[in-house]
């Protein structure tokens, strides 16, 4: 008895004393130099066309609330965005084994082709069924985008990963702040139809430079399948796919219902439009900075600060204060800083429970179960704000975000086989 627990207190001291890390194979990254550099601009490019449109949703649905779909509610026009957001994120368990497969190639030129396709044709949708037609399209072609370039960093990152997924990801918020923007001036001069035909060219232009600036290192592997179940026998995986699920419900609502809060708060359109772009630009330097900070502090740690910090200021600023225009702005921002550091973050959470040449397959896997939370979430929000009233829509986002937050600082006691040390890297 008295060796036994000699040996175990052993244990835990290694483990107060030492950074947690996955185990690794003897593959060697570059970590760095022009041609790594140069994949992580390409895929940030690519990432700003798919993300950057997802960001830009609540602009359309507040445009189509006021014009083309203005008979319909909130909550049933938030099905449309829902469904594009979904697809490109459930799609990914298809397109994950794909890329492990066959490289990023050809996969991204066929989605690229695709979903500039969608962008011009949403510039001739007119009525409910046309506009969901589309998306569910573009849904369907940007998984064939963003899911290879995401993994792609996996190729050439290891220890370095946080940082570039969180310059990708920042410049992939490029989209989400100058895509509404660009619609505001573009609706009032020029219309619908030549307004989405304009971001259309820009998007083309983007995937284009996207397209040459990605390739691959490492030899593809073939998978026996889609589905790995073996995933879901880690109770890391699980925990980290259960906040991944949370997370994306409150992200992908935030954005989609921002805009229209704020019209149901008594302010213009274009102050909807201006506070989704001033969280779009918290987005990006939260996506950044936290990537960066990943590689030193731990993944798994700064993940559940940043959740955490980000559930007190919806209690302390949003639900109190959201009425008041001051309150608002600097509220958005910090919002964008903290989801866009969860959403950056989660796919090196991910990478780091798993090999390099599995991180496709584990990553779509992951996002195959949240993209369920970004389905609901804009339709729930939705009917919340026209039902219950924005106090109640508040409560809902930051109650989520809480459970969240929870799902990974358990997803991270499982990291350490459930010794819990404040200190270790994780």
């Amino acid at each position: 008895m008295n060796n036994d627990g000699r040996e175990h207190d052993s244990e835990l001291s290694t483990l107060a004393t030492t950074n947690w890390e996955p185990e690794r194979t003897a593959l060697e990254y570059p970590e760095g130099g022009t041609t790594a550099w140069v994949v992580v601009a390409g895929a940030s490019m690519m990432l700003a066309c798919t993300f950057g449109m997802m960001s830009t949703v609540g602009v359309l649905q507040s445009y189509w609330e006021t014009h083309q779909l203005k008979n319909y509610t909130s909550s049933t026009i938030g099905w449309i965005p829902s469904i594009f957001i979904f697809l490109n994120l459930v799609l990914g368990l298809q397109v994950g084994p794909m890329f492990d497969r066959y490289g990023p190639r050809w996969i991204m030129l066929v989605g690229s082709v695709c979903y500039t396709l969608c962008i011009f044709l949403l510039g001739s949708c007119e009525e409910y069924y046309q506009f969901m037609i589309c998306l569910a399209f573009g849904g369907a072609s940007s998984a064939l985008v963003s899911t290879p370039g995401m993994a792609i960093l996996s190729h050439w990152f290891c220890r370095r990963r946080g940082t570039a997924t969180g310059i990708a990801m920042a410049g992939s918020s490029l989209g989400g702040i100058t895509f509404p923007l660009i619609l505001r001036k573009t609706l009032e001069k020029v219309g619908w139809g030549w307004a989405l035909r304009i971001l259309g060219l820009i998007i083309f232009v983007l995937l284009a430079i996207g397209n040459i600036c990605v390739r691959s290192r490492l030899p593809m592997k073939a998978r026996k399948g889609i589905l790995d179940l073996r995933c879901f026998t880690d109770s890391r995986f699980i925990w980290t796919t259960v906040g991944a699920f949370f997370s994306e419900i409150v992200l992908f609502a935030s954005l989609g219902l921002i805009p229209t809060y704020a019209i149901s708060q008594g302010f213009g359109p274009e102050t909807g439009v201006y506070l989704l772009v001033v969280l779009n630009t918290g987005s990006a330097f939260g996506r950044w900075l936290s990537g960066t900070a990943s590689d030193y502090w731990g993944r798994f740690n700064t993940m559940t600060v940043m959740m955490a910090i980000t559930t007190v200021f919806i209690f302390v600023l949003w639900y109190p204060f959201g009425h008041f225009i001051g309150v608002l702005y600097p509220f958005a921002f910090l919002l964008g800083f903290g989801t866009g550091s969860i959403l950056s973050l989660t796919p090196v959470c991910v990478g780091q429970i798993c090999g390099t040449e599995e991180f496709g397959q584990w990553f779509g896997t992951c996002y195959f179960v949240a993209s369920f939370g970004t389905l609901i979430g804009i339709p729930i929000g939705g009917q919340l704000l026209d039902v219950a009233g924005p106090s109640r829509l508040i409560a809902f986002l930051g109650g989520i975000l809480g459970l969240a937050c929870m799902s990974f600082v358990v997803a991270r006691w499982a990291c350490l086989e459930y010794h819990w040390n404040w200190q270790a890297k994780v």
